[in-house]
């Protein structure tokens, strides 16, 4: 019965989005209230990194090169074409199967290539000019003018390069990205990405999927800054990466409240800074209050400066009446989140547009949450802007191998991993909304039992201000087990809820649960059927579901201890329809009201002792 449903509702689909054609002239499968507004000339436009702007958020100094590349498929791996006038065009940084890239088809191998006209300002006073990527899926190198510049592994975090040295004296200059995108077929990062979706795993996201930009920069310069609150609550700890010879450089850093300063701090480039703040004011989801920083770093005559942001925020693991809880700047919480996995029916892994991107945020504050849970993806850096600023706690997914081989995994496998778990903490260290990180989720990936412990050590070596959820879904699916490591004790529950209690060491939250069905007519992904656990008949009884399974939170969670659940999901996702809002994001299928209500009384039942 459900099937057959879903079955017409994707032929209502089909007819519908006939009408909804993006810049290329292809018709969106299931367009978004966003899809057409998307052309060559507005793609993503937004700076892409809030927390390290040249010279001024407001008017950083950079070139965007999202827009139309040429693009080609590769046989294999074969010689970069350079020279050539490439025969097609994907509009960059969506994805290649989706629909807003113009190609909307998968390739292993493929070739971007673009001409650039560098502006002279780019490289005058001796700057040098660095080229930026947000991400590309799964490999990349890069090349100016011929030159090798970069090579990078990994499809979720950022890289760059100094290209100064590639640049011709003037006039066009070629860049060409070759991309190896094996998605599931090789034992690398992959999320819920499939060459063949169905059930839980969606439409891979190939290519480069994040913004790219030109940016000048000195021979010596900041690559990131990150900021760390005090266990006090009265100061940050400064520490900052520095491109080029650092030897003698100096940083200056000023915090700035409303405008006014109200701190700062100055010491070798290289070192940790001190960076006391007056009348300190701490973030959280009720008050989301950032303070904004100008920083400097100086060697010899040059010059590098930024603009940056950051909450004063700490989160731990504290004893309150004998238990293991969760403490936000000091006072028990509740992480009441939502399952947020990040996938557009037009820009799969890209959200169409800024406001886009935003819109899951808002919405999940809307309706009463104070946290997401980011499944097994890494987002661009404005989404985690976003999060910072409207104020939601995130746990932080590492994004999982393909499941079903944990003993098919070798060694080569394993150090990758390692490795890109490394990649993706160090990346988003400096993001306030992040307050945890999961390695491992219903052990997909998980080689064995210890190696949630090996990879939670190694998390917390990396960064001891935040708690780790060393695997969540301890009594499911594959390698299954406890690994009683970590900070957090998580089960998952459908439909749930879980009621697990804290131990010795550790805190509890139910990692998962929920997920009641619900598809909606001329909002379902087409020629895809319903995964129907969880089933109910309307949005009436969504919404009753909803709040009949947080009551059970509210009114049996907090004695046994917890400090947090995860609704699945905000939205749905392909094959499944167990969001809160349909996948176009146009259909809101719960009242906003009542469940803004029952979660507001569930948080607040859980920050009493």
């Amino acid at each position: 019965m459900v099937l057959s449903i879903a079955m017409s509702f994707a032929t209502t689909v089909m007819a519908a989005s006939e009408q909804t054609a993006t810049w290329s002239g292809k018709v969106a499968p299931l367009a978004t209230p966003w899809t057409a507004e998307v052309s060559p000339s507005n793609a993503l436009p937004e700076y892409p990194r809030p927390q390290l702007a040249r010279p001024s958020l407001d008017h950083p100094q950079w070139m965007s090169l999202n827009g139309l590349w040429q693009y080609e498929p590769g046989e294999g791996e074969t010689a970069p074409p350079f020279g050539k006038t490439l025969k097609s065009r994907a509009l960059v940084p969506y994805p290649i199967e989706s629909v807003l890239s113009g190609v909307q088809k998968h390739s292993d191998f493929m070739f971007y290539r673009r001409m650039v006209d560098i502006p002279a300002s780019f490289t005058a006073g001796g700057n040098h000019v660095r080229l930026n990527f947000g991400a590309v899926a799964q490999d990349a190198t890069v090349y100016v003018n011929g030159r090798q510049v970069a090579q990078h592994l990994g499809g979720y975090t950022s890289f760059g390069a100094d290209i100064t040295s590639a640049l011709r004296g003037r006039g066009p200059q070629e860049i060409i990205v070759a991309v190896h995108a094996p998605v599931d077929n090789a034992n690398v990062m992959v999320g819920k990405q499939r060459l063949k979706p169905e059930g839980i795993f969606y439409t891979a996201a190939s290519g480069i999927w994040q913004s790219v930009w030109l940016e000048p920069v000195p021979a010596t310069s900041l690559a990131q800054l990150n900021f760390t609150a005090s266990p006090s609550l009265d100061a940050f700890t400064v520490t900052a990466r520095i491109e080029g010879q650092s030897d003698a450089a100096t940083l200056h850093v000023v915090a700035y409240a409303d405008g006014k300063s109200v701190g700062e701090a100055s010491g070798p480039a290289g070192e940790s800074l001190h960076l006391a703040i007056a009348q300190p004011h701490v973030w959280s989801p009720q008050d989301p209050f950032l303070y904004t920083f100008k920083a400097t770093l100086t060697q010899g005559s040059q010059r590098d400066e930024v603009t940056s942001y950051a909450g004063l925020r700490t989160i731990a693991i504290a004893k309150v009446d004998g238990r293991n809880r969760i403490v936000l700047n000091g006072k028990p919480t509740f992480l009441l989140a939502t399952l947020d996995q990040g996938y557009w029916p037009d820009g799969i892994y890209t959200a169409p547009t800024d406001a886009a991107l935003k819109f899951d945020i808002q919405k999940t504050k809307d309706l009463g949450f104070n946290t997401i849970r980011k499944h097994i993806k890494v987002e661009p850096a404005r989404w985690y802007y976003w999060a910072d600023r409207i104020g939601l706690m995130v746990w932080q997914d590492m994004p999982a191998l393909p499941n079903g081989r944990n003993n098919q995994l070798n060694d080569a496998d394993k150090a990758r991993f390692r490795a890109d778990v490394s990649a993706i903490v160090e990346q988003l260290a400096g993001e306030t909304s992040i307050i945890g990180w999961i390695p491992f989720n219903e052990g997909w990936g998980q080689w064995s039992i210890p190696a949630a412990a090996e990879l939670a050590a190694q998390i917390k070596r990396l960064d001891p201000s935040r708690l780790v959820d060393a695997r969540s879904g301890a009594n499911c699916c594959d390698t299954k087990g406890d690994p009683h490591t970590g900070d957090v004790y998580d089960v998952h529950d459908y439909q749930g809820p879980g009621l697990p209690s804290p131990d010795a060491q550790r805190a509890a939250i139910d990692g998962e649960h929920g997920g009641l069905t619900l598809g909606i007519a001329d909002h379902v992904w087409p020629n895809t059927p319903i995964n129907p656990y969880g089933a109910v008949k309307d949005q009436l009884a969504l919404t009753a579901g909803y709040v009949a399974n947080t009551a059970v939170l509210r009114d049996k969670g907090m004695a046994k201890g917890m400090s947090g659940s995860v609704y699945t999901q905000i939205t749905d996702v392909e094959g499944e329809h167990n969001g809160l809002f349909t996948y176009d994001r146009r259909i809101e299928k719960v009242d906003e009201a009542q469940v803004h209500a029952i979660n507001e009384a569930t948080i607040r039942a859980g920050e009493q002792p």
